[in-house]
Formats: structure tokens, sequence, C-alpha cells
């Protein structure tokens, strides 16, 4: 059984190799998890020694197969805790997160099972991202931001890379959430801004990291 600590880094570097972020640094780590690189480079050699990852300062932190289930299970039963939170307690989709992050370590093999049946076995959490099967398959993730959609053409929101409170709220006041069909209106050179219609409401400036922050389908 591992702890709590070492279930959210192996988690963080599960969702870093998914990113494509290339090498997988301490501070990369250490953004992910809003902690310092030096408490980092020190976890690291725990899990190095408990065979979850391999690391060097080169090459950078890699999940051994090990490392990969015990990642996978944890970001199973927390995507599946959030639908749970959302769907059948009535939390919103920004207040999900924390709770999720506690529920997730529960140590039970048949929990998160149960939770899947129960739940009708969903392919994706309230926020657009894939949850694991109990046999390892996942669903496709979304990766094409709104910022890469081109003036004229309409999408479909299908998940968000930013799921803080702060993000969610506003897409809330915007009436924006999974599912919201958005039109590119135009896109500004400058700031890289854009103009976008959300359903067939009025336009609305949005900022290139809200275009970053979005992904669609």
């Amino acid at each position: 059984m591992h702890t709590f600590s070492e279930e959210n880094y192996l988690r963080a570097i599960y969702r870093l190799s998914l990113d494509g972020s290339g090498k997988i640094s301490p501070t990369s780590i250490a953004e992910a998890l809003d902690n310092n690189p030096a408490s980092v480079v020190d976890m690291l050699k725990k899990l190095t020694d408990k065979k979850l990852i391999s690391y060097d300062k080169k090459k950078g932190a890699k999940l051994t197969d090990k490392g990969t289930k015990t990642a996978i299970e944890v970001v199973r039963k927390h995507r599946l805790w959030e639908v749970f939170l959302l769907e059948k307690l009535g939390y919103g989709w920004e207040e999900i997160h924390d709770i999720a992050e506690q529920l997730e370590h529960i140590h039970n093999d048949e929990l998160a099972d149960r939770l899947d049946k129960f739940l009708g076995f969903p392919d994706y959490d309230p926020h657009g991202d894939p949850i694991p099967k109990a046999n390892g398959k996942i669903a496709t993730a979304y990766k094409t931001m709104l910022l890469e959609v081109e003036p004229g053409n309409s999408c479909q929101v299908a998940a968000v890379k930013d799921t803080s409170v702060e993000f969610l709220q506003y897409l809330e006041k915007l009436g924006v959430g999974i599912g919201t069909r958005l039109k590119v209106i135009e896109k500004i050179a400058f700031d890289g801004s854009m103009v976008i219609q959300v359903g067939k409401g009025n336009s609305i400036n949005v900022s290139k990291k809200f275009g970053e922050s979005i992904l669609v389908g």
C-alpha cells in the first residue's frame, strides 16, 4: 500500500506523460503539484527505491509498469468519484476536484468497480477527461484546443484543461460547459484573443488563455 503523497506523485507523473510534456523533470512535477523542486527530488528517490518509477537527471522521471498500474488506479477512482459527486450528490463541477482528491486514496479492491457499474460505466469525467476502465483501456483524450479552430467554424466543448475553481466559475457565468456549441467569429492577431459565439447567444471576446484552456471535439 502506498501513501497518499506517493499516489499523488504517481498521478501527476502519469498526467504529465499523457500531456506529451517530453522530459518529466522535478520542476514540471513541482509545478503540477504546487510543491518545491527540492522535496520533489526526495520523493522521486523514494519512488525509485520502490520501483514505481525510473529517474535520472538527463531523462527525467518515467513510470515503471508497477507505477503505471498504481497511477491508473488512482486516476480511475478520482474521475469516477467526480462523476458521482456531480451527478448523484449535486456538487458543482468547480467543487468536485478537491473532494475527489481525498476519496481517490480509499484502498478497496472492489470499490472502484462497484462505483463504475453504479454510474453506468462512464467514459469521461465531468471535466472531459477519459476514465480508465478496469482492464486498463481508456477512451480517446481530447487534444484540440479552441485556439486552433479557424474563424467561421463551429465546435463543441469536449473538455477543459484548466480545472481551477476560478476558471470553472467563469465558464458557468458565460454559460459554457461540456457539450456547449461554440463558433469562432474572429481571431485577434495582436494578443491572440478571440471573438466567439456561445450557442445562439451574443458574441463575446475571450483571451488567448481561454482558447488554450478549452478542448473541443
